[in-house]
């Protein structure tokens, strides 16, 4: 039988660096007001006796629990199959673990995973929150803000309930880019561009939808045509407009998952692409974009990036006052336009 081997604990390093319990804690919890020297002792007897903080007594003491919450308002059947989703998680990630922090993964579907989020975020249980995906309808605002915990959002604030006016966020310049590939198509030759939206319940939807208005004007509403970020509603889209316009020559897509989905239905009808209809999507998000048939010309975001943003915002201290950040987007060429 093997004997268990009692943790080091706080006194235990007191006595080896010969200072007390008192400045021990202040040096592993963070705390000013100790002489280098002594910071430098402390230190050395943690290491050398393998002491590991009790992290429940450490929260109660510094009110910190390292620990974030990311919540994501989809179902977990489009967090785990959409891209998107893993590269801004991936950015989060690296960001936290960058500082010691971890984690947490929330997801909503229904009122009562909104209720569950906000209980928890209310309860204590983490320092701050990085909530992006949001819907016009979403409660999460609310419930967040009544949590009272430093919150950054991905995306463009502007949810129902009031509260986007005054948030911490990370966005891409949606509308701009938006103009960037319509204006492609149209240097292209191009004149019945057609577009199929995101999910118009969320904000990069209508930005993108408006630059595209930006670019085309008043455009004929037969050539716009609903979508909701997915590959189905890319096709289901795609066939609604060659029904509606079969004499269109170019699509703007709201994202990549949506100009695979087009791609699909155009090559079944059998218009040759970019010959007949030119295609642009938006996200670059490889290896989607790159093993689309043709490769598919995009508006690049960084989407990682956005992520580890989030998170350094949060974790300054940024989620304490009122501000945007909107990063740039960038055309890339390839062979659909």
């Amino acid at each position: 039988m093997s004997e268990t081997v009692p943790r080091p604990t706080l006194e235990a390093v007191a006595a080896r660096a010969g200072v007390s319990r008192a400045t021990v804690s202040r040096v592993v919890n963070g705390g000013d007001g100790v002489r280098e020297p002594l910071v430098e002792r402390v230190r050395r007897a943690v290491e050398e006796l393998g002491y590991v903080p009790n992290q429940a007594a450490r929260s109660l003491v510094t009110r910190r629990h390292d620990a974030i919450a990311v919540v994501v308002a989809e179902p977990e059947t489009r967090v785990f199959s959409d891209p998107f989703f893993a590269l801004q998680l991936r950015g989060i990630s690296k960001e936290l673990t960058a500082h010691d922090n971890q984690l947490v993964l929330l997801l909503t579907e229904g009122r009562d995973d909104h209720a569950r989020v906000g209980r928890y975020l209310a309860g204590g249980h983490v320092d701050g929150a990085l909530v992006f995906s949001l819907h016009l309808d979403d409660p999460l605002p609310g419930l967040i803000q009544r949590a009272g915990i430093p919150t950054v959002f991905g995306g463009r604030p502007g949810w129902s309930d009031g509260t986007g006016d005054d948030v911490v966020y990370v966005d891409s310049d949606n509308r701009g880019g938006a103009r960037d590939a319509v204006r492609h198509l149209v240097g292209l030759g191009r004149s019945r561009v057609a577009h199929i939206t995101g999910a118009l319940d969320q904000t990069s939807a209508v930005d993108r939808l408006e630059g595209f208005r930006d670019v085309m004007g008043d455009v004929d509403a037969r050539l716009v045509a609903e979508g909701d970020f997915t590959p189905g509603g890319g096709e289901r889209a795609m066939r609604e407009l060659l029904d509606r316009c079969p004499d269109i020559d170019a699509v703007f897509a709201a994202n990549d998952l949506t100009a695979s989905g087009a791609l699909r239905v155009l090559r079944e009808h059998g218009r040759r692409v970019p010959d007949d209809v030119a295609v642009i999507g938006f996200d670059d998000m490889l290896p989607i974009a790159e093993q689309t048939d043709p490769p598919l010309t995009t508006i690049r975001q960084d989407i990682e990036e956005m992520g580890r943003l989030m998170a350094r915002l949060l974790l300054k201290g940024g989620g304490d006052t009122s501000s945007g950040v909107v990063l740039p987007t960038t055309l890339v060429r390839r062979a659909s336009a």
